[in-house]
């Protein structure tokens, strides 16, 4: 049994709304399990994870929405909303803020491997904000061989992201954001692998994101700020590690995400976040090798163009190919392979991952959250939660997050603990900052 404690100061109406919210997110994850119908069971799909070139740009680098299961899209504004949202820049209190944060990556197997972030806003007036953001992987030594496993050289491979935001405030509720980013990848030190000639990944690519910002949202009696916002990510061009490879896309998403923070009293706000969020690249085919060729046997071909590639993820998934009582693939009159009616949908759905998570501030200096993160088994299957907790003090603030995994895979994360520093520049000598 599970005892959860409620302060004094967690009141009736509190309760009542955490229990409300606890049930949607229930009913939102119990959607997002694979299930039956349709013909279709929850075995039949294999598993087909859509894999990208510098997937360091993707992943979350504050501790706040760390701690939230990865639910950042539509939280309060901060100097890490550059990543997760830039438009929500325009609502911000604050007129600027730095934030620093890092973290270790495989942690349980060495001690060399991290990522840093460090961000940055200012905003202008009530129109225009500006902001700017830094981004680090550092892979750790790395020790390269030949086949004979004769030392080549040793080597500190690394990857970098610069990035500068706009955001324009189009109304009193409703903001638009771009991002333009440079991201520089060297994995191999332009090392010669069978005599091909490897060399960085370098990429142009842009944000775009809006927000609709209410502070004068309302469930039944009780005040509050409701947030809906969208934004599409990372849209730049494909890479190349060699001149013979073929291009790989970059980690192009589209993240949906809803929040809603309830003020309680002056004592007590809470914060209920929800993202819908999905890779916009294209699924992998189906292949098999048939008579001695490669043969594609199900889905779309996935070297497109990158605005072709974009609209191709939303209908390209090739589903379950239906087979006869001996296993073997079936056959339409025309010779085209036969998909199972139902899986190329339901493999369309299983590509949205679901992140919720929950955040209450206590007297704007000390908050907890917590939250989790949904990803099907046939595209990954990351399934994690999420601890975090912030003090603030002044005009300083410090965010811890912690992850545990859900399903027993391991992540690279598990285990450990990440953290990020945020100054808020307006507040030397204030403690009226906001979270």
């Amino acid at each position: 049994m599970i005892y959860v404690y409620l302060p004094p100061t967690f009141n009736f109406k509190m309760k009542k709304l955490l229990f409300t919210f606890i049930i949607a997110v229930s009913i939102t994850f119990s959607f997002a399990q694979p299930t039956g119908g349709n013909g279709v069971t929850d075995d039949q799909l294999q598993l087909n994870t859509i894999t990208t070139a510098l997937p360091f740009m993707a992943i979350t680098p504050d501790s706040r929405a760390g701690g939230m299961g990865d639910a950042g899209t539509a939280l309060s504004p901060s100097s890490s909303s550059i990543y997760w949202n830039t438009s929500i820049l325009s609502f911000s209190e604050q007129t600027s803020e730095v934030s620093l944060s890092y973290t270790p990556w495989l942690r349980q197997l060495t001690n060399d491997i991290h990522l840093s972030y460090l961000s940055a806003y200012y905003k202008i007036n009530e129109t225009h904000s500006v902001g700017g953001a830094l981004r680090f992987f550092s892979l750790g030594e790395i020790t390269f061989t030949d086949a004979s496993g004769n030392v080549i050289r040793d080597d500190k491979p690394s990857e970098f992201e610069l990035t500068g935001a706009y955001a324009f405030r189009l109304s009193n509720r409703l903001s638009l954001g771009i991002n333009g980013k440079f991201a520089y990848s060297n994995l191999t030190g332009g090392l010669t692998v069978g005599g091909v000639n490897t060399k960085a990944g370098v990429v142009g690519a842009a944000d775009l994101s809006f927000s609709y910002y209410n502070d004068d949202a309302k469930i039944g009696n009780l005040n509050g700020v409701y947030t809906l916002a969208t934004t599409i990510n990372n849209i730049g061009n494909k890479v190349a590690y060699s001149e013979l490879s073929e291009r790989d896309f970059i980690p192009m998403n589209l993240k949906i995400g809803n929040s809603f923070l309830a003020k309680f009293d002056a004592y007590n706000e809470v914060t209920f976040s929800l993202d819908l969020q999905r890779l916009l690249v294209p699924t992998p085919p189906i292949y098999e090798l048939i008579d001695g060729e490669v043969t594609m046997l199900a889905g779309m071909n996935p070297n497109v163009g990158v605005i072709n590639g974009i609209a191709q993820s939303f209908y390209d998934a090739p589903g379950a190919l239906a087979t006869d009582e001996n296993g073997d693939y079936l056959q339409d009159a025309d010779g085209n392979y036969e998909v199972v009616s139902g899986t190329r949908f339901k493999e369309e759905l299983s590509e949205i991952n679901v992140a919720f998570g929950v955040e209450w501030w206590y007297n704007d200096v000390f908050a907890v959250r917590t939250g989790v993160f949904y990803e099907s088994p046939n595209k990954g299957n990351r399934q994690f939660l999420n601890l975090g907790a912030s003090l603030k003090y002044n005009m300083f603030a410090i965010d811890f997050s912690y992850l545990a995994s859900l399903n027993g895979r391991q992540s690279p994360l598990a285990n450990t603990l990440r953290f990020t520093v945020r100054l808020d520049l307006d507040q030397a000598g204030s403690t009226n900052s906001n979270p």
